[in-house]
């Protein structure tokens, strides 16, 4: 066993060269020396560098254009063309009317980042939009 930042050595099956394995300090997934990136003295797989440096836009006119577009040209509506865990959200907040952040973190076991990412996702393509009630800001449904 491994602690943080330690590095393992292998073999590679194709070529018989050396591999020298890290763990990411994010998710703990295991990836080679050569496809691991270093942000602020921290090792990184590549989707987790990716999340990091470019984190998904909620307010992206240009990302609501191309997805809007890329939906109906694809002939997708409603639901279709979501992944499992967008429908999910988005029935979650259809069927409740309004929803927090919080509510949705807590419900569907998300870490805030998770969140964010899904939540840009739906705003972009017009399925959910933000809504201040109160001084509260709710998620509900776009139509």
């Amino acid at each position: 066993m491994r602690g943080k930042g330690e590095s393992e050595e292998q073999l590679s099956p194709d070529t018989k060269e050396e591999v020298i394995l890290v763990k990411c300090d994010r998710c703990g997934r295991e990836v080679s020396m050569d496809d691991s990136y270093q942000h602020l003295g921290k090792t990184l797989c590549e989707d987790c560098y990716i999340d990091i440096r470019y984190p998904a836009k909620a307010c992206d006119p240009w990302a609501v254009y191309s997805a809007t577009r890329s939906r109906e040209t694809l002939g997708l509506k409603g639901t279709k063309g979501l992944t499992d865990l967008q429908q999910v959200i988005y029935e979650f907040i259809k069927g409740k009317g309004k929803v927090t952040r919080e509510e949705l973190i807590k419900n569907c076991e998300l870490t805030e980042a998770e969140l964010q990412t899904q939540l840009a996702i739906l705003r972009h393509c017009e399925m959910i939009k933000g809504s201040k009630e109160d001084g509260r800001i709710y998620l509900v449904p776009f139509d």
